[in-house]
């Protein structure tokens, strides 16, 4: 791609709060990657959100003095027409489905979380079609498009991309860059100087290497119990023994694994008292958006980092920028595994260092996979595949099998439960269920 070429991008989910972000992370880069038009996309219930953030993102660029044309719309194919690269972050079913998926499970004594369980698993069923839906306008309108995708749980939803698509796409995930934040600060050194290894797939990795400086510093931070976290996941802090045996350092996610207990009882508390995470995210929208109204402001309000995705545009611009200029940096993606973890589908979706080339990123083998982490790492990406193909066909049954052979599932009499309970709440936006 000719570094000359002025860009046109597309946002859908463009009213999502999180928009001022990826406005921010364009302005800061745009005398190295000049963009002419930025299509802010919604559906017409996000109409009311789209104006007010879209009009936020016009003060943005204008206070830049950038001549970036900022478009809102409620058409997608307009928006996804001729554009160079679109990331998508959206939640279908809005906030009120995110409620449901984390009150339902829980009221069954069930983890309930929007990326993993039996959430997790609605969530996807919910989007996978949507996606779909709009890689066949990307095919047809903006064929060498890149798709970046945000949306949770994006690992399930970028295999889904990846498997019944022509769309070139990358999943992205803020976790991995807020580790290498984690890392820099930690050792006094900038973003440049450190390299972690990840192992894993979205929401279920394991950092098993921490270079600083060229220095693997992991053994150092395991026997300080230094770890990472962010603000939408309770910091239970690890046991010091099971860290130095599991010999790496575990996404903030794998609590919801290696903690099931602790984790259910604070989520259970919370719902009691003030809501699900949810609720919370509800609130902090609302805010956020009050903010947005005021004319007066013209830059990303620091609140947007109590949203749990902050870094998310960093990463998002990043990516683009390295595609954009072939700078074969090495970024942290959710790719096609090929066969860089043997155990693991070729056409599953994992979560790696991969150096980024105009062509695309490609995946760095790995130094060292842990043992005692593939049999979760299995298990859980066999529940990912499961769910995709239940999404796809509508198929009851192998909805029922990815819930059951969900690590987080106690039983077959819970999985059909929920099943039943979670579908019935989902069914406007579950079709292929209720043909």
């Amino acid at each position: 791609m000719s570094n000359k070429k002025a860009l046109k991008i597309a946002v859908i989910g463009g009213g999502s709060s999180y928009t001022p972000e990826i406005v921010e992370g364009f302005i800061k880069r745009y005398d190295e990657m000049p963009i002419r038009e930025l299509w802010l996309v919604d559906i017409e219930q996000g109409k009311h959100k789209l104006e007010i953030v879209g009009d936020l993102a016009k003060r943005m660029v204008k206070e830049a003095g950038l001549p970036i044309e900022v478009h809102l719309t409620l058409d997608r194919r307009e928006a996804i027409a001729g554009a160079d690269f679109i990331t998508t972050q959206m939640r279908v079913g809005l906030l009120e489905a995110r409620k449901r998926d984390e009150h339902i499970p829980i009221s069954h004594g069930v983890i309930g979380q929007e990326t993993t369980g039996p959430g997790g698993m609605f969530k996807a069923l919910r989007t996978v079609p949507v996606i779909l839906d709009i890689c066949k306008d990307i095919e047809e309108l903006a064929p060498d498009a890149w798709l970046f995708n945000f949306t949770n749980p994006a690992g399930i939803v970028t295999e889904a991309v990846q498997k019944y698509s022509k769309v070139k796409t990358v999943g992205l995930c803020n976790s991995p860059i807020n580790f290498y934040k984690f890392l820099a600060k930690e050792y006094g050194v900038t973003e440049r100087d450190v390299l972690p290894e990840f192992v894993g797939i979205n929401h279920l990795h394991w950092v098993t290497a921490a270079y600083v400086n060229g220095e693997d510093k992991l053994p150092e931070l395991i026997g300080k119990g230094r770890e990472y976290t962010a603000s939408n996941v309770t910091a239970f802090d690890w046991d010091a023994d099971f860290l130095s045996s599991l010999g790496s350092i575990p996404t903030y996610y794998l609590r919801y694994f290696y903690m099931t207990d602790k984790m259910l009882e604070d989520m259970k508390e919370s719902m009691e008292k003030n809501g699900t995470r949810a609720d919370v995210v509800s609130r902090v929208e609302s805010e956020l958006f009050e903010l947005y109204k005021d004319v007066n402001l013209k830059e990303k309000p620091k609140q947007l980092e109590q949203r749990g995705g902050a870094y998310y545009s960093e990463a998002a611009v990043n990516l683009m920028h390295s595609l954009y200029t072939d700078k074969r940096d090495i970024q942290t993606l959710n790719v096609r595994n090929g066969n860089i973890i043997d155990f693991l589908p070729e056409d599953a979706s994992i979560e790696v260092n991969c150096v980024v080339t105009a062509q695309g990123p490609i995946p760095i083998p790995l130094q060292n996979v842990p043992a005692h982490v593939t049999g979760l790492l299995h298990a859980v990406k066999t529940y990912e595949s499961l769910t995709i193909e239940a999404a796809i066909s509508g198929d009851k049954g192998i909805a029922l099998q990815a819930l059951v052979h969900h690590p987080l599932v106690p039983s077959v009499s819970v999985a059909k439960t929920l099943l039943e309970e979670m579908l019935e709440a989902n069914k406007e936006y579950l079709p292929n269920f209720f043909k």
